[in-house]
């Protein structure tokens, strides 16, 4: 690596860690100690909420259906997705306590010598949602009704992604329009949103890209998978640069066609018999309202009135 290339990466840390410092002295976040794991203010839930109105605007209203799930959900359900063999270092599952009153006793005992005690620690039944799509496929296992499903999911997703950066959140919320049917189906709803996502963000005063993207597989495997998904088109990412020239920008609204992977694995078709197609567009909440603070500025009574109006009709 290039000093150049090394000075540039230094001076985009620096500026990531000190647009988190500004967001934590402004009480918007709320640190909790560990690295991308923060809680949000009233005004910052005020400015996600906000947010969320203009998406819901553009919308496909009453005719989604509208599911909302909690953080976590079956590990069942999650193995379908295949997403522990892709995104391993993402993934998070739940443990608890199961053993008996010796076991207890032997799990405080190791506690109060200072040692790791989640070794007496199974796994549970649950594990922590990825994206907010991913616990609505197993409830159309089976054959779809005609026309397909148009969804409207919106939720908390865990992602193990410890970082400086307060937009790369461990914690966070996407609120998600999917939908499930053909392949035609599938991939107009990809292309239609990228279009539809970029009005979005223009009336919200964001300056934003579409660009080609790739999920961050893991391993030798995934490098060849995220080409795949490059070359073939899978996803364009809706960008905003918040770091100025520093980065190529940060994604805050996804688009991905998913071809027939969730109809494969959890056994939905079509009314002709066909395996499934299914799309979605993600707006990622939390990094929606961290581009508005970093280009409107951290007081949102300042913000344009076009923008505020809105969001806060």
């Amino acid at each position: 690596m290039t000093s150049t290339a090394v000075g540039d990466r230094t001076e985009l840390e620096r500026a990531r860690q000190d647009f988190q410092q500004q967001l934590l002295a402004a009480g918007l976040l709320v640190d909790t100690a560990v690295p991308g794991l923060y809680g949000r203010s009233g005004e910052f839930e005020d400015i996600v909420d906000g947010i969320d109105r203009v998406v819901v605007a553009a919308g496909p209203g009453a005719a989604a259906t509208r599911l909302r799930f909690p953080p976590v959900f079956p590990r069942t359900s999650f193995e379908r997705t295949d997403y522990i063999a892709s995104f391993p270092h993402l993934t998070g599952a739940v443990t608890t306590f199961a053993g008996t009153n010796a076991e207890h006793a032997e799990l405080l005992a190791a506690r109060a010598r200072g040692e790791a005690w989640d070794a007496w620690l199974e796994p549970a039944d649950t594990v922590l949602v990825s994206a907010a799509c991913h616990p609505a496929y197993a409830k159309y296992s089976g054959t779809l009704r005609e026309g397909g499903e148009l969804l409207d999911v919106y939720g908390y997703c865990f992602r193990h992604e410890p970082a400086i950066d307060p937009a790369r959140m461990q914690a966070f919320r996407m609120h998600e329009f999917v939908r499930l049917g053909t392949a035609d189906d599938a991939a107009q709803h990809r292309d239609t949103w990228i279009g539809r996502g970029l009005e979005v963000l223009d009336s919200l005063g964001l300056d934003a890209t579409a660009v080609p993207a790739n999920d961050p597989f893991f391993g030798r495997a995934g490098r060849m998978l995220a080409a795949n998904q490059r070359h073939e088109n899978l996803k364009t990412e809706l960008t905003v640069r918040l770091y100025g020239d520093l980065d190529d920008g940060t994604a805050v609204v996804s688009c991905n066609c998913h071809r027939d992977h969730f109809g494969d694995t959890f056994g939905i078709v079509t009314p002709d018999g066909e395996v499934a197609h299914s799309a979605c567009v993600g707006f990622g909440m939390e990094r929606i309202a961290l581009a508005m603070l970093r280009t409107h500025g951290l007081a949102v009574g300042n913000w344009p009135d076009s923008v505020r109006n809105r969001m806060f009709p």
